[in-house]
């Protein structure tokens, strides 16, 4: 957590009083979902995506933000929080961060219901202050994020995804939220049309980055709360798994495809699938992927003159890919 602090250091004051924002736009006249909303808020993660906004809006704005930027951050968090809720539904998962999550303690229904009234106070966030603009770039995220979704289930039911069709599902999964915090950062400020796309790419890119260390720790025996192989017993198709079938006999790939999709819970053969991805180079590949996202970010940041902010935004970049959960 001390690289994180030192990314939040320029922005202490903007994210100390955007959490206090924050809390009063999740207010309700109902004490069950003000109760809910407590127990969330307090049990928040790193707030990576708010500080992108944050960060990026200083960085094109000499250090300035205003009360878009807030709102926009907002709009983020309650939107992503909202996704997170409906997540833990979906995958039936009792714990979030390490704490009891929403459908654990108050059930399903709830939880459905907390997740839609997170959404709502987002979008009315929006409308009722004009930000057409910011709404604009949020809402296309939500639509991406639930196509990512969609198009992973359906690949994985025929485990035929190609490189490609992997680099779209992770692009609309987890890299679209990313990049529009750097996209809403810059918009917020009004930057000009050309420079928010080309801070949305920086955004994508990190995205990028991050999911494909996310897939490598499958693979790694850090501890980091998610035990080596579930994406395989999950029967999902990361990076270092789709080079290594792309390179490798017909017979063995039948071998692999067969185990994934009729012994994923056999755990000697999941540790085959593990050694088999390992020798077929697999985890290098996929690091190399990654470092060369990590570059088109960190080229993007280049011609922007050194500030605190800058500096934060290149610590956050190789956190990404040097992170240990």
């Amino acid at each position: 957590m001390k690289i994180i602090s030192q990314i939040k250091l320029p922005i202490d004051y903007e994210m100390e009083l955007f959490e206090k924002k924050f809390l009063l736009s999740m207010s309700s006249k109902v004490s069950l979902l003000n109760r809910i909303m407590h127990y969330v808020v307090n049990r928040k993660g790193k707030q990576m995506r708010p500080m992108f906004v944050f960060l990026i809006a200083k960085m094109v704005n000499n250090g300035e933000v205003n009360e878009r930027t807030y709102r926009g951050a907002s709009v983020i968090e309650l939107i992503h929080t909202a996704t997170l809720v409906h997540d833990d539904v979906v995958d039936d998962s009792n714990r979030r961060r390490g704490f009891f999550s929403v459908n654990a303690l108050w059930k399903n229904k709830i939880a459905v219901l907390v997740g839609d009234f997170m959404l709502s106070k987002g979008l009315l966030l929006s409308l009722e202050n004009d930000d057409f603009d910011l709404l604009k770039i949020i809402s296309i995220a939500i639509r991406e994020m639930s196509e990512g979704e969609l198009l992973q289930i359906e690949k994985a039911r025929r485990l035929d995804i190609t490189e490609e069709v992997y680099y779209e599902i992770i692009r609309q999964k987890t890299a679209t939220l990313i990049a529009a915090c750097c996209a809403m950062g810059a918009q917020s400020v009004n930057a000009p049309k050309g420079e928010v796309e080309n801070l949305r790419k920086f955004g994508e890119y990190i995205g990028m980055a991050f999911q494909i260390k996310d897939d490598l720790f499958d693979y790694g025996q850090e501890k980091i709360g998610k035990p080596t192989g579930i994406d395989i017993k999950e029967q999902k198709m990361t990076l270092p798994l789709i080079h290594s079938l792309n390179n490798c006999s017909s017979k063995e790939k039948g071998w692999v495809i067969n185990s994934i999709k009729n012994h994923n819970t056999d755990k000697k053969r999941v540790e085959e699938i593990i050694a088999f991805v390992k020798g077929k180079k697999g985890l290098e590949y996929a690091v190399q992927k990654m470092k060369e996202y990590q570059q088109k970010a960190l080229d993007i940041l280049r011609p922007y003159p050194t500030s605190d902010f800058k500096d934060a935004l290149e610590l956050m970049v190789n956190y990404v890919i040097e992170r240990k959960i």
